[in-house]
């Protein structure tokens, strides 16, 4: 008897995944080995920043008194006593008519309260004029205007990213703590599969799932450990999965999903004891995306057809991976765009169409990226983006706006509504 599954709404599906979530231990890493971890510990300034009072450009360090009463018709002298480049301090104060040539980044001289731009003068042999009076602090980045000491910066939870190494690096973070990365197993299956260096058979297809999945799993900085392919053979499935299971942190598997006779990872969860968190969500692609639990292991069952499968991946398994980090927002970033094109078909469920957005002189527009059934491929490769088109009757209309989910950026956001 073919089994009768009850679906329920991507978020709530979303909801059942992140609760059965185990949260990894930290490790501490020297610097330059953190992009793309999770931060154990918030980033705290050790000092101020800029540390001391510092010129902006390159110019002339003055007193702003005796700028005053500058201008176009009464121009000021001041004449230049020395030079300081940046980590270089001036020898001595600035006293009434003086000036230091200084460079950006160069401590302020002791008197010194402004700084003038080069382009704002006019040099002579000993020094410069200017037409325009100053303001003290004119000029200057004062000590701790960026951030101050004892200040948090950035909390923990945070992914790294370039900024974040500059941050850490500045405040002499050569050490830092970061949550462990997980450790994940793939597993395609399916006796119509073919290696990708094979040729192509009678009703045979090249194993697409297992190289995209470990793609997305390397995007993330995710380790894995590849199980290959496997015929539908229930005891050698049941083998392996027990096998993976004992050596990774979570497992995704493609195909053997659905209810046809063939279709064991229902059976391999029920032999394992695994609960199954769902086995059908009301979503196309992927409304067979099933999802089980074994201990403090996750099973992502994930759909053979390509495009359901990256579907089922960056919906569930990206958010509960970086979540198992830590990470304080695990969920892909959801943006507003114009609807490039039309696209009519209705559907009961919600629909996640593979596109591509980019910037126009209307905004940001999303179209579609070309054929959009579950079992594409040349639409995963063409896109950059999901758009998220809610159930209905009706179909979506050009210039409409829609909700886009964005694919492969560094930070997520914390919270989803689907």
């Amino acid at each position: 008897m073919v089994e009768i599954r009850k679906p329920i709404q991507v978020a709530e599906a979303v909801e059942r995944v992140m609760k059965h979530v185990h949260k990894l231990q930290t490790e501490v890493l020297p610097l330059e080995d953190t992009y793309g971890r999770v931060l154990a510990e918030p980033i705290v300034a050790k000092h101020d920043v800029p540390p001391f009072d510092r010129s902006p450009y390159d110019g002339f360090a003055i007193r702003a008194e005796d700028s005053t009463g500058a201008s176009g018709d009464i121009r000021k002298a001041f004449r230049v006593i020395g030079e300081i480049g940046a980590g270089h301090v001036a020898d001595r104060p600035i006293e009434s008519g003086e000036s230091f040539r200084i460079m950006t980044g160069a401590l302020i001289p002791e008197q010194a309260d402004a700084v003038v731009m080069l382009e704002q003068t006019v040099e002579n042999d000993d020094g410069f004029t200017l037409r325009k009076s100053f303001e003290a602090g004119e000029n200057i980045s004062r000590q701790g205007e960026d951030a101050k000491q004892g200040e948090v910066l950035i909390e923990a939870g945070t992914v790294i990213h370039p900024g974040t190494i500059a941050l850490l690096a500045t405040f002499g973070y050569a050490e830092v703590r970061v949550a462990k990365r997980p450790i994940a197993g793939v597993l395609s299956t399916g006796t119509e599969l073919l290696d990708v260096a094979d040729e192509l058979e009678p009703g045979k297809i090249r194993n697409s799932n297992g190289p995209m999945i470990r793609a997305q799993l390397k995007r993330m900085g995710i380790t894995y450990t590849s199980y290959g392919m496997m015929e539908d053979d229930l005891d050698a499935c049941t083998e392996i999965v027990e096998k993976a299971l004992q050596e990774t942190d979570l497992l995704i598997t493609t195909g053997g999903v659905s209810v046809g006779d063939y279709d064991y990872l229902p059976v391999i969860y029920e032999r394992l004891g695994a609960e199954v968190l769902f086995n059908k969500v009301a979503m196309r692609p992927g409304s067979v995306t099933t999802v089980a639990v074994l201990g403090d292991k996750l099973l992502f069952g994930l759909s053979g057809n390509p495009s359901a499968c990256f579907t089922g991946f960056e919906l569930f398994a990206r958010p509960a991976i970086y979540s198992m980090m830590g990470c304080s927002a695990p969920y892909m970033p959801r943006i507003q765009a114009v609807l490039g094109e039309d696209f009519k078909k209705a559907n009961p469920f919600t629909r996640f169409v593979r596109a591509s957005w980019s910037m126009t002189n209307e905004g940001i527009v999303a179209t579609p990226a070309g054929f959009n059934k579950s079992s594409a491929v040349s639409s995963i490769a063409r896109g950059n983006c999901i758009i998220v088109l809610p159930s209905g009757t009706r179909g979506f209309e050009k210039g409409m706006v829609v909700d886009v989910l964005l694919l492969g950026t560094e930070q997520g956001v914390e919270r989803w509504e689907l």
